[in-house]
């Protein structure tokens, strides 16, 4: 079979994919009259599609993923020279870029000291869920079962990660979902839900103990937070947010979750986006950016303490952690993240990032002196939001329409970027920008200048 079609070509490979390929988060009868895309190539920060058309992406792959933008020849050279030396072994047995690769990036988490590897980021979080549960069981008598996870938040696709999201459009239709996860309030203080409070992150962190003293502290195992809200709006925590959440979760004996799956590996500017906020987790999962999508890889990574409880009765033959994930023992994944770690090091794209960053932010303020559409701009390194409002004063959401409208016209003008996608009803109404880590200014100009054009035309 042809892998690398030539132009006259391309006709047969839309067809196929029209006809036979199930694409993701896409209602398919608009493809009964307008062709589905196809990404043909991908340079830098750019991607071209089947109609030869060419692209700023400014969402990684749609999907906040590509950190290190497309065409990194020495990560395909790893991936390619670990598979034909060993490309697969279950991992009941280690593999060398899976140890190096651990080490590497433990290295990266001070405080944290195993990891477990999987292959998504919904898997990576299940697999903490379990061992939640199994904790709870073996350690507390079966009591401490419950896992809190926040409005707005999310963690994965299985029935399992939907149970523990705070996104309802994501889950509605795939009930009965999982029980004994518990909602706790988010923490987005421009949608402030306790009025006007001195000081918004304490008063939304104090939520999460009611929840906790409600449910009873002897019941509640964990809780499951992202540091950055990512799809449920790009929210980031208010000041004293975080302190209080760990003083609560130490407090009441229970482990801190941090997903980060879109924050990880660099995209905040920090290696992970707890590090902002000086958190201790006990938990750290993280998929997307470990490898840029060069190849599939997830990780939970835990505390020697968590991993010890684990190890308590080796007589007992149902004692340890009695999980596996089939692709986990994929080579090329750990192959390739060591090869993407080595390249944000010496390219020193956490600097950039920061630098990028502050220039985004910038630029998007700008735009919210310009549009009065804008109500509320949000972010850290090379991921930010921008909400946009009917009414300033009264902060009444956009028409989703009219949102989505801005990314097809930006879309239009060669540049992707993305929205919040059917997560919250009535408040899909924040645009979604997270830029490879190696944008530079011209990029990020160029982003924002699209993004001036489609307000304009959208809204006048």
């Amino acid at each position: 079979m042809n892998m690398n079609p030539k132009l006259n070509d391309i006709r047969e490979v839309v067809e196929a994919d029209r006809k036979h390929v199930w694409h993701h988060l896409i209602q398919h009868k608009t493809f009964e009259t307008v062709d589905p895309r196809v990404i043909v190539e991908g340079r830098g920060m750019r991607v071209w599609d089947a109609a030869g058309r060419e692209y700023l992406d400014a969402v990684s792959g749609g999907v906040w993923t590509v950190n290190v933008g497309y065409g990194r020849e020495s990560i395909a050279d790893a991936v390619r020279d670990q598979l034909v030396k060993m490309n697969y072994f279950a991992n009941s047995a280690g593999s060398i870029p899976g140890a190096l690769f651990a080490e590497r990036l433990i290295g990266k988490m001070p405080g944290m000291t195993r990891v477990y590897y999987s292959n998504s980021g919904s898997e990576a979080n299940e697999k903490a869920f379990k061992m939640v549960r199994q904790i709870a069981h073996r350690h507390h008598g079966g009591r401490k079962y419950k896992i809190l996870y926040r409005e707005r938040d999310y963690h994965g696709t299985t029935i399992g990660t939907l149970s523990a999201g705070g996104q309802p459009q994501r889950a509605e239709q795939y009930g009965p979902l999982t029980p004994g996860f518990v909602e706790v309030p988010h923490c987005l203080e421009y949608r402030s839900q306790y009025g006007a409070v001195e000081n918004y992150g304490e008063a939304a962190a104090d939520a999460i103990e009611k929840v906790i003293l409600r449910e009873g502290p002897d019941t509640v195992g964990a809780i499951c937070l992202e540091p950055i809200t990512a799809g449920g709006g790009v929210i980031t925590p208010p000041a004293g947010y975080w302190e209080k959440v760990q003083d609560i979760c130490r407090r009441h004996n229970v482990l801190l979750h941090i997903d980060e799956v879109v924050c990880g590996v660099g995209r905040t500017g920090e290696w992970f986006g707890y590090q902002n906020y000086g958190v201790k987790p006990d938990f750290v999962t993280m998929a997307k950016g470990v490898a840029s999508g060069y190849a599939a890889i997830s990780c939970t990574v835990t505390t020697e303490a968590v991993f010890e409880l684990f190890k308590d009765n080796p007589d007992d033959p149902m004692s340890y952690f009695r999980d596996i994930s089939t692709f986990g023992g994929c080579a090329a994944g750990p192959a390739a993240a060591l090869e993407n770690l080595r390249i944000i090091e010496d390219e020193k794209l956490l600097d950039n990032t920061k630098a990028m960053g502050v220039r985004l932010e910038r630029n998007l303020r700008a735009l919210m002196e310009k549009h009065e559409v804008i109500g509320d701009v949000r972010g850290k390194g090379l991921f930010f939001g921008a909400e946009l409002v009917e009414d300033r004063a009264t902060k009444q959401p956009a028409d989703e329409k009219k949102v989505a409208a801005v990314v097809g016209a930006c879309n239009a003008d060669g540049v992707l970027i993305g929205m919040t996608n059917r997560s919250l009803p009535g408040f899909n109404n924040t645009l979604c920008l997270a830029p490879a880590l190696i944008s530079r200014p011209a990029d990020i100009d160029a982003i924002t200048e699209a993004i001036d054009r489609a307000l304009t035309k959208v809204f006048g």
